[in-house]
């Protein structure tokens, strides 16, 4: 039994520990009450955002800009995506479709009118300078997807290089100067037809859903990128609906599989994409169009424009803050 001494020391503790308990409750119901208005908060910030035209706009003009890319060869569609802040919540969106319908799709809206606007109103103007002047807009081409590889290379090693990042870039290069040389060699002519068309949606889809990927560089070597711009540039049905079918499968069978790819393999995933876009870079270059001085200089000079306008879009894009 304790002394008299000790009560009061007993006795104040008690209500001290009563006095804890009721003010931890307390606290937690103020804590609540805070997340719950936090939460209020955000949402009328998001609604705010959402009726918000200049930024309706702003976003309107990003997606323009991501369909330029995504047509110019050279610049991809899925590298500025990740330079405006959404690259992750379309991949969110693409992974599942259906649970994030709802809080994606509205967010979405504004950049894909602004992509289907840019990606249709540069491809009749691509289609006509490649008829009338092909060797000089190559070359253009070819300084544009020059004067990205720097950019290609540090975002690449964002995450480190390894001996497998090396053996990646090697492997998938050598690949394709294979595979491009062969069809060279052979002088084997792609009629472009529904099949391959359908080629041109999956490497279309692609340079979307994997950033740094180009899909010119794989349909110039082909012969399949002039037609397939011209023939979305004019709305022909014979084209968009295979080139739609082909990017349709391409998401819903390899988006989950690619975004798992640079989670888990970034630097080995990213190397390989360089590879294949300096491969197919050489395999388009119109050496016969350097034959006379007059058209040397022409086409120097258009790879250097490019280079410079690259180097450019870069310098812009280093200042964009990602969010």
């Amino acid at each position: 039994m304790p002394d008299r001494k000790d009560l009061p020391g007993i006795l104040e503790k008690k209500p001290q520990k009563q006095y804890n308990q009721h003010d931890t409750a307390v606290a937690q119901q103020i804590f609540m009450k805070k997340e719950v208005n936090m939460s209020k908060t955000e949402i009328k910030q998001e609604q705010r955002n959402g009726s918000n035209p200049f930024l309706i706009i702003y976003h309107i003009i990003q997606g323009a800009l991501i369909g330029l890319g995504a047509v110019l060869p050279g610049i991809s569609g899925g590298v500025l995506a990740v330079v405006f802040g959404i690259y992750k919540p379309v991949m969110e969106f693409l992974s599942n479709p259906i649970s994030r319908f709802k809080t994606h799709v509205p967010k979405l809206i504004p950049y894909g009118i602004g992509l289907v606007v840019g990606f249709l109103g540069i491809a009749n103007l691509l289609s006509f300078f490649l008829e009338k002047y092909p060797d000089p807009s190559v070359c253009l081409f070819i300084g544009l997807i020059v004067g990205m590889l720097p950019s290609l290379f540090r975002e690449a090693g964002e995450q480190g290089r390894s001996r497998g990042s090396w053996i990646s870039l090697l492997v998938c290069m050598v690949f394709i100067f294979v595979l491009l040389g062969a069809l060279k060699v052979a002088s084997v002519q792609i009629t472009p037809n529904f099949a391959w068309y359908l080629f041109c949606g999956f490497c279309l889809a692609l340079s979307v859903i994997a950033p740094g990927m180009s899909f010119s560089t794989l349909l110039m070597p082909l012969g399949l990128y002039t037609p397939f711009v011209d023939g979305i540039g004019h709305l022909d049905f014979g084209v968009l609906i295979p080139a739609g079918i082909g990017a349709l499968v391409t998401v819903i069978c390899l988006a989950k599989a690619i975004n798992a790819l640079f989670d888990h393999f970034y630097s080995i995933a990213f190397h390989g994409i360089i590879g294949i876009v300096i491969a197919a870079t050489v395999m388009i270059i119109p050496f016969s169009g350097f034959a006379t001085l007059g058209a040397a200089v022409v086409n120097l000079i258009c790879i250097a424009v490019g280079i410079v306008l690259a180097l450019l879009l870069d310098r812009f894009n280093s200042r964009v803050e990602v969010k």
